[in-house]
């Protein structure tokens, strides 16, 4: 008999991913920490907060009961990744597999979220789930492929993968859990800076190069923090960094956007109801980049930006950086 799973999280991410899994009427529990969210999901199927387009599977059922979530075999977590640690410290035990859906670095301590949940519990089991994904296209059933990382236990894949993969939803296995996190950590960054690429109007020329040098960012922070270059050129590395770099749909690009078409990074951020994990990654990114002596220079540009530098002077300084060889950064 395939686990009872769960998701811990209603944004719109998480009851994407609640979504998928319900798509062949399996009973799924979702955790919402609003009470009112938790009452409209069980009696309209609905979430006009997070996921207002997508009309929800009645086998969803919501609740607020950490401990309920404790009892599911397989737990989703798609926490924000600042509150992934205080959500699983506040439960008094965990299920046997937490599959880690958020994307980002823990700015208080600069933890990958699988140390984070490791510390927060350690007698489960952990994965990382990521990839090009935009949640309203999950939930509408269109077809997706994914990175799962079981982190070296291909007995952990054989428990995971047919509780997660649908006909439209396809999980591919690799052991590199480092790799799959760093890819979906630092490509929220690179959106950032190519959504000012296009908030001023430079161009697809412009792009293509913050894309190509951005991805040359990531594999060096990666392979230096251990991960592996093939895991950073596939789903949950190139394939992300391409999704979240072209489309307004993603919130780091859109916030990217929107800084370089003049709005305030202070406004933008206390406005904003969805969480653009990219701009809390970056300051800590560029800090551990600064550690590790890592050159990721597009990122520093993203901190300046965030700290409310000029978008055209932060370009400026960066297409006046020295010349130098393309494999030199």
């Amino acid at each position: 008999m395939i686990p009872t799973v769960g998701v811990l999280g209603a944004g719109a991410w998480g009851t994407a991913l609640a979504q998928m899994l319900a798509s062949d009427g399996r009973e799924v529990l979702l955790w919402a920490r609003e009470t009112e969210l938790v009452d409209e999901i069980n009696a309209a199927h609905t979430n006009s907060l997070f996921l207002p387009s997508a009309e929800l599977s009645p086998s969803i059922r919501a609740t607020g009961s950490l401990d309920a979530m404790a009892e599911l075999a397989i737990l989703l977590v798609v926490t924000p990744a600042q509150h992934m640690g205080s959500v699983l410290g506040a439960m008094t035990r965990h299920p046997r597999d937490l599959v880690l859906c958020s994307k980002g670095i823990e700015a208080a301590s600069g933890r990958l979220m699988n140390d984070v949940a490791r510390a927060a519990a350690p007698e489960s089991d952990v994965a990382v789930l990521s990839g090009p994904t935009f949640a309203h296209e999950v939930a509408e059933g269109m077809p997706t492929a994914v990175t799962l990382a079981c982190g070296g236990t291909e007995a952990q894949w054989q428990r995971l993968a047919p509780v997660i993969a649908r006909p439209s939803f396809r999980p591919y296995y690799t052991a590199d859990v480092a790799g799959a996190e760093i890819g979906g950590a630092v490509k929220n960054v690179l959106a950032i800076a190519c959504g000012v690429v296009e908030g001023l109007g430079l161009g697809q020329n412009a792009r293509a190069a913050l894309i190509a040098r951005g991805y040359a960012e990531m594999l060096r922070f990666g392979e230096a923090l251990g991960a592996d270059a093939e895991t950073l050129a596939g789903l949950c590395g190139l394939g992300d960094l391409v999704l979240t770099c072209t489309s307004t749909s993603s919130r780091n690009f859109s916030l990217g956007k929107a800084l370089g078409e003049g709005e305030s990074a202070a406004a933008l951020m206390s406005d904003r109801r969805t969480v653009a994990e990219g701009a809390h990654t970056a300051p800590i990114l560029a800090e551990l980049a600064r550690k590790h002596d890592i050159a990721m220079p597009i990122v520093g540009a993203v901190v300046r930006l965030l700290g409310c530098d000029p978008a055209g002077e932060v370009v400026s300084a960066l297409l006046s950086r020295p010349l130098k060889a393309e494999r030199e950064g």
